[in-house]
């Protein structure tokens, strides 16, 4: 295997961070990783929003469910869907269709993937912060973001404080990945799955941000996030954006 196969292989959320900062040269290597990521016909329909300012950075984490490490990591960036940029060069174009909206989360998604995996295979750590969505029309404001440009998610970049996560099972292959047609569950596998995964919880160290063990299952865990996943104003703020209107 080869030493990127090896760095996805060993991906593990981190959480935790020392107060040493990124370099100038980290940072724009990062970001030259995310930036030279596949475009969807070279649309680049995304943005990044760096959150350097202290104040910000606190209101931005309460608006993101309070998760403190917002605040603590060297960097938090917020990767956006924008087609802004797109609309000003070509502004008779109607951005209207959800296409475009799917467009912009995919490419987003790809380049603060890239973003992590260049900052890992440096020997920093990272966690994404998919609650910039919880407040989205409060976040939208305090970053001054147009229509036509959404927040997705954001990114935690740092030194890891300690020791890493060890590696959360994931699904096995034959839950995931199909040939040619796809299949239905398989409830033994999942059963299999929900014991690993219980197996993972009642064996991890308590340590910060997790001072309570909370062993459970896959599916428990699935029943539990569906349910607190539901954002019931999203489509209007998606619409009042400009976007999935058709």
């Amino acid at each position: 295997m080869t030493d990127t196969v090896d760095l996805l292989h060993n991906h593990t959320s981190v959480r935790t961070y020392t107060s040493e900062p990124l370099t100038e040269a980290q940072r724009e290597a990062i970001f030259k990783a995310a930036n030279q990521t596949s475009s969807f016909s070279l649309l680049q329909a995304v943005s990044i929003i760096r959150i350097t300012d202290p104040e910000l950075r606190k209101k931005v984490m309460h608006l993101s469910a309070n998760q403190p490490y917002i605040e603590e990591a060297a960097e938090f960036w917020i990767f956006c869907a924008d087609f802004n940029r797109n609309h000003q060069i070509a502004p008779h174009v109607d951005l209207e269709y959800i296409e475009f909206l799917l467009i912009g989360s995919f490419d987003a998604g790809l380049m603060a993937q890239n973003a992590l995996t260049a900052a890992e295979s440096m020997g920093l750590g990272g966690v994404y912060i998919g609650g910039v969505r919880n407040n989205i029309n409060e976040l939208s404001e305090v970053l001054n973001l147009p229509e036509y440009v959404v927040p997705l998610v954001g990114l935690c970049i740092g030194h890891p404080k300690g020791e890493k996560p060890g590696l959360k099972p994931r699904l096995p292959q034959s839950l995931v990945m199909f040939d040619n047609q796809y299949r239905k569950l398989d409830d033994e596998k999942l059963a299999s799955y929900d014991q690993q995964m219980r197996d993972y919880y009642k064996n991890r160290p308590i340590s910060a941000p997790f001072s309570v063990r909370k062993v459970k299952g896959w599916t428990d865990h699935i029943e539990e996030h569906l349910e607190r996943s539901k954002l019931p104003f999203m489509r209007e703020y998606l619409n009042k954006q400009g976007f999935a209107k058709k």
